[in-house]
């Protein structure tokens, strides 16, 4: 093989003797490879650009042998030399230089890791890159700059980093889709109720939906007052609350339940935190914040404490983030802690992390397809909220529907499930009549049929069918929980 360095490409003795990672041969044998074999650009053109070598000669000649392949051309010595400038290199031409290729070539089944040493070398160049900007940065930095922002935008390249050029992605055989599906239903009918996904611990809503799905983007939207955040929370809670996992290696695996991120950009951790443990104790908030409790309910709230301290839940209260900077987040909380679900409170509180002017919806789009992509990149189920727009208000039935998702466009076509949480008591709450009267005594009625009801309607579901779910609420404590119809009842005994 013919060493590019002998090609009167030697550096000159002003360069520092410490060179940036590279293998020249391994670029020569790769681009000897797809000259003879053009099947070789395919193999590795999914992962590999022109962009990831060393040599800006061979940077062009892989970049032009993709455009002949994709043209439906080929791509050889002869075809090649004719869009390269000439040029010395050193005693010989451009074109002499492919022959030598081509006669120096390996085979064809190299290909793919000849192309890995190469996409790998790049890597590391481009990690002394960002080392290098952030060692300069960090000692130029303008009087405005924070370092926290240094810190995101350094975690945003490194993450942009690792996830360019991914080369374990392409097609699969459909048999190892069949085994991976029957793995999933192996997993659910050993599981406790036979689920598929992780348990909400909610049993209507998980015989409806087979538990929360990995890698689903679920959009739970209502509007104010109809508790999607306490929706949200508690399933978030009893899912951590269950968990339940095994150390394999360094990481740990999830046996039951998962460990929950919480996105908390409207509610601080403190109240998201005492919602909780209101929940957990049956004291409402209101009692705990005023400090309104007598000796057993401290007692209570004691207990509930320590049975919550250890379960793997942890909240992020930072507001106004963009999606770059959660998607930054979720990953490192996925690599130092582990991640079984991410909830997201709500979506309308997130900003884009390209400015599109006043276009609110492209933002939304943005931010969407950025949780799809999320959900499917870490194989986690994400819970987004949303606000749902003011035209629910002006109909009588008010039970929401998929056209009511403000900027619904992306929401709804982006999403695997989309949930709504409807009470029907929150709205006949606020119509009483006066007292006394005939139409008073009938709101009673109707209040007493509605009182602690709820229902999560399933607009869209990509796994399975729509429908409405109804739940228990406990507005004192903002707690969900299963109806107790009378067909759930426990057998009566006289």
């Amino acid at each position: 093989m013919v060493a590019l360095a002998n090609l009167a490409l030697v550096p000159s003795p002003e360069e520092p003797l410490r060179h940036a990672p590279h293998n020249i041969e391994a670029e020569q044998a790769l681009l000897g490879a797809i000259l003879v074999h053009n099947e070789a650009y395919d193999r590795v053109s999914d992962f590999l650009k022109p962009a990831h070598f060393y040599e800006e000669i061979h940077a062009r000649i892989f970049e032009n042998a993709g455009k002949l392949i994709h043209a439906g051309k080929i791509a050889t010595a002869i075809t090649l030399k004719t869009f390269l400038p000439d040029q010395d290199l050193g005693g010989i031409t451009v074109a002499q230089y492919l022959v030598r290729l081509t006669q120096s070539a390996t085979t064809i089944i190299n290909a793919i890791e000849y192309g890995r040493v190469i996409y790998d070398l790049a890597l590391r160049r481009s990690l002394i890159t960002i080392g290098e900007d952030m060692v300069n940065l960090a000692f130029d930095a303008p009087v405005e700059a924070s370092p926290r922002a240094q810190i995101e935008e350094a975690e945003r390249k490194l993450f942009t980093l690792a996830e360019s050029g991914r080369s374990d992605g392409g097609f699969q055989t459909f048999s190892t889709a069949l085994f991976t599906a029957m793995d999933v239903a192996a997993k659910a009918y050993e599981r406790d109720g036979g689920l598929s996904g992780v348990s909400t611990g909610l049993t209507d809503l998980d015989r409806q939906m087979g538990g929360l799905q990995r890698s689903d983007l679920i959009v739970l939207a209502g509007r104010p007052g109809m508790g999607k955040t306490a929706l949200a929370t508690n399933i978030a809670f009893n899912i951590a609350k269950a968990w339940r996992g095994s150390r394999q290696g360094e990481h740990m695996v999830t046996e039951n339940g998962g460990i929950v991120g919480f996105f908390s950009l409207e509610m601080s951790a403190e109240q998201l935190a005492t919602r909780i443990i209101a929940e957990e104790s049956g004291i409402p908030s209101y009692k705990i914040r005023r400090g309104d409790i007598d000796e057993r309910d401290f007692e209570s709230l004691t207990d509930a404490v320590r049975v919550m301290q250890d379960i793997p839940f942890h909240i992020d209260q930072t507001g106004g983030i963009s999606i770059a900077q959660l998607t930054a987040r979720a990953r490192r909380l996925k690599r130092q802690h582990g991640l079984d679900l991410l909830v997201v409170d709500y979506i309308q509180l997130l900003s884009g992390a390209s400015k599109k002017g006043d276009n609110r919806v492209q933002e939304v789009t943005e931010i969407t397809t950025g949780l799809k992509a999320l959900a499917k990149e870490l194989d986690v189920p994400i819970i987004a909220l949303s606000q749902l727009s003011r035209q629910v208000e002006a109909r009588d039935d008010k039970r929401p529907q998929l056209s009511d998702l403000r900027e619904s466009g992306s929401i709804e076509q982006d999403a695997d499930v989309v949930m709504f949480v409807y009470r029907e008591e929150y709205y006949l709450k606020n119509k009483e009549p006066k007292p006394g009267t005939d139409e008073h005594v009938k709101w009673m009625t109707d209040m007493e049929k509605v009182h602690g009801r709820a229902e999560v309607i399933i607009g869209k579901q990509r796994h399975g069918p729509t429908g409405t779910i109804p739940l228990h609420f406990d507005a004192n404590i903002t707690k969900f929980g299963n109806l107790a119809v009378e067909g759930n009842l426990p057998e009566r005994f006289e």
